[in-house]
């Protein structure tokens, strides 16, 4: 397979499912690698998930493997996982979230690599928690205090993020620490497993933000503060024609450039005064959140969005507007070809509709192509690794195939 980009010559296997091992796999995909993910026959637990198209075909299977070769072959077929263990030792890097005993056991592809004659071999597993239990975004998240803080003073649930974010963090993570774990090798330090748990991340993260700190050296708990900014000026204001936009002034040229815009300087003075307060001292801002909004409140209400819109990129206001996704596509050219991040691509059994590629960079924001890729139809490279990286006869690969142990896309 011909690649480019940075990690061209780059071999990876992967043996994965849901989100977090899989997104670290398309991330070295996006960048060069040639990534090869095997999956059973008929796919596995995450090749139906939603959201999925009118004819039952994973959006989400298809965002997540862009770039990737698709192997498919059944799992519980011995010749099969001596020929993934063949594939593997010579990629010499294996991705998975797939239990790492059996023919997966580490240190039985280890040595089975080194009997093969390559070189030693990364492996990264990606676990639930760090002691092998089993754990998901959902049930992580949850137990690290984040939906609790999450939402509206006046409405106590805990509010659950849409978004996988610590699935979505593992996987860069894995990806980061295979890479770190090739340099290693090509350093002279060898192979290895590497090895990262869902909920160590969450946990590593929640302590980096200072919100471990807070709670053992502060003996406090945050409070829901709905969508303003923790710590800092910022709020959801509605405008005139009934839409929402998000509104922050962290520095001092963006609280200056809102108080123009909204020509409220002079009010915010006096309430300063009031208040005997410096306004220009962020926590100060922040502790006065309510008061102020209630100052800019009337000139977003008089307004509407696209009113609201011109004065503050006139002022140099950092803020976004509330959309839907629909409302996304529609409305902002960052989510169209414009944007070099994005190719106008036809993923097959989907159709037509935007892809985006890495959103790195490599020779500035103003580099035109960043790679946007299909994702492959299950086993559409099947003959193509088991005849091509394997040297499988036409022959073998008939019987493989006549038995059931492989299928070609």
């Amino acid at each position: 397979m011909t690649a480019s980009g940075p990690l061209a010559g780059l071999r990876v296997v992967e043996g994965t499912a849901f989100v977090a091992a899989p997104s670290g796999g398309m991330t070295l995909a996006q960048l060069g690698a040639d990534v090869i993910r095997f999956d059973q026959i008929g796919g596995g637990i995450d090749h139906r998930r939603w959201p999925l198209t009118a004819d039952g075909v994973s959006l989400y299977w298809n965002g997540l493997n862009k770039g990737k070769r698709s192997l498919a072959v059944d799992l519980r077929d011995g010749e099969v996982t001596e020929l993934l263990t063949e594939l593997i030792a010579g990629a010499g890097n294996f991705l998975t979230n797939f239990p790492a005993r059996g023919w997966m056991d580490p240190e039985r592809l280890t040595t089975r690599a080194r009997e093969l004659g390559h070189v030693d071999l990364v492996m990264v597993v990606v676990t639930g928690s760090h002691d092998g239990t089993t754990a998901l975004d959902y049930t992580v998240n949850c137990a690290v205090g984040y939906p609790g803080i999450t939402g509206h003073a006046d409405d106590p649930r805990p509010v659950n993020n849409v978004v996988p974010a610590w699935d979505l963090v593992c996987g860069q993570m894995a990806a980061t620490g295979l890479l770190a774990a090739d340099r290693r090798r090509l350093l002279g330090g060898g192979g290895g497993l590497v090895t990262i748990a869902l909920a160590d991340v969450a946990l590593a993260t929640v302590g980096a933000l200072g919100n471990l700190a807070e709670a053992q050296v502060n003996g406090t708990e945050r409070d829901r503060v709905g969508n303003a900014i923790y710590g800092a000026f910022g709020r959801d204001f509605v405008t005139g024609d009934d839409r929402r936009a998000m509104v922050v002034a962290i520095t001092a040229k963006q609280w200056a450039g809102l108080q123009a815009a909204t020509g409220t300087a002079d009010a915010v003075a006096a309430l300063a005064g009031d208040l005997g307060v410096d306004l220009a001292d962020e926590s100060e801002r922040y502790l006065a959140t309510d008061q102020l909004c209630a100052l800019f409140e009337p000139w977003f209400a008089s307004r509407t969005l696209a009113e609201v819109a011109t004065s503050l990129d006139e002022h140099g206001v950092c803020w976004g507007p509330y959309r839907t996704v629909a409302e996304l596509v529609a409305e902002d050219p960052r989510a169209s070809t414009a944007n070099p991040l994005f190719a106008d691509l036809d993923q097959p059994g989907v159709g037509r509709h935007l892809v985006p590629g890495s959103p790195l960079a490599f020779g500035g924001p103003d580099a035109v192509d960043r790679g946007a890729m299909v994702a492959p139809r299950l086993g559409e490279h099947s003959e193509q690794i088991l005849t091509g990286e394997l040297g499988l006869t036409g022959a073998e690969l008939g019987a493989l195939v006549d038995r059931g142990a492989v299928a070609l896309g």
